[in-house]
């Protein structure tokens, strides 16, 4: 899975409508281009693709009055509504995901309602479960990793590993229960973009080919 087309569809989404150089703001003002590959470039692609894919729709404006190129605004269409909780879903419920990818999930998770997500994140741990299963059959942790020589260092790797997801979901999942965060259905939802002319903390200060589309 992208973690590219789940900021992005999060962020359009959010906004109603934006074009390309908010879509890329918002996701700098997230941290995203830290954590995953939220450049300008993969931005901008990511919303081309998925116009062509049917998940947004492109909107022409008029230029601007200093001049240049009409701007491109897009709007999540409802194909683009499902396929971004699709992913969400699948992004926090699958245990083999990529960190910029559950990073991203995270972020998007009040988009579902309350008991949705602690279902789908018990679901998680039921999969770390049976992954770490599945190494335990050749590896035993009590034991150590010499009894693998260094290879062993590895799939003690991978049980620390999974140990601590799954001692962090649990604890995720203890707090939503215990009232944290507004989720789908609680309120007003949540937004976490930039507005029109809000400045950037988080600006790169860099100007792109791109941006003025």
């Amino acid at each position: 899975m992208s973690a590219i087309r789940l900021l992005v569809l999060n962020a359009v989404r959010q906004h109603g409508r934006a074009h390309g150089y908010q879509v890329r703001s918002d996701l700098e003002y997230w941290g995203a281009h830290e954590w995953s590959n939220a450049k300008p470039g993969s931005i901008y692609h990511a919303l081309k693709q998925m116009a062509k894919q049917g998940f947004l729709h492109e909107h022409e404006i008029a230029p601007s009055t200093v001049g240049g190129p009409p701007r491109t605004e897009y709007e999540i269409t409802p194909a683009g509504t499902e396929e971004y909780l699709r992913l969400l879903r699948e992004a926090l419920t699958s245990y083999d995901q990529k960190t910029d990818v559950k990073s991203a999930a995270l972020g998007g998770m009040v988009d579902l309602p309350r008991g949705e997500v602690i279902t789908l994140l018990e679901e998680r741990i039921r999969r770390i479960e049976r992954w770490r299963g599945a190494v335990t059959d050749y590896y035993i942790p009590e034991d150590g990793p010499e009894q693998l020589g260094h290879i062993g260092e590895i799939m003690h790797f991978w049980i620390h590993t999974a140990d601590g997801e799954a001692e962090w979901t649990r604890g995720l999942i203890t707090r939503i229960k215990g009232g944290a965060y507004s989720f789908a259905g609680e309120g007003e939802p949540f937004v976490g973009v930039l507005a029109e002319g809000q400045e950037n903390p988080y600006a790169t200060g860099e100007r792109h080919p791109g941006d003025d589309r």
